[in-house]
């Protein structure tokens, strides 16, 4: 059994015992949060697709709030004298799907 649901502003698919990194969520360390609305849940053959929704419970568990790996933007223009480099590090969210 598995579902594609919408988490952080972005589509998911999801099992139990998944683990996700998300975009950061304002839910604290070890808090369990549920997400009410699926966009497609599928049950061995028997498959639902939302217009736009299922109403559907899927129970997600915050393991642990980190920093993702850095990303290096570098710029230059040749022959110019002109660079400039900067750094960025996403804040990220480690959920685990506890049940569907």
């Amino acid at each position: 059994m598995y579902a594609v649901i919408e988490l952080g502003g972005q589509q998911w698919k999801v099992a139990v015992g998944d683990r996700l990194a998300v975009n950061r969520l304002p839910y604290p360390e070890g808090s369990e949060f549920t997400v009410e609305q699926a966009l497609l849940v599928a049950e061995g053959e028997n498959v639902r697709v939302g217009k736009p929704y299922v109403p559907v419970a899927v129970r997600l568990r915050v393991e642990q709030h980190l920093r993702g790996p850095k990303v290096v933007v570098f710029k230059k223009k040749r022959r110019k004298g002109y660079k400039r480099k900067y750094g960025h590090r996403q804040p990220l969210t480690i959920v685990s799907v506890q049940s569907l």
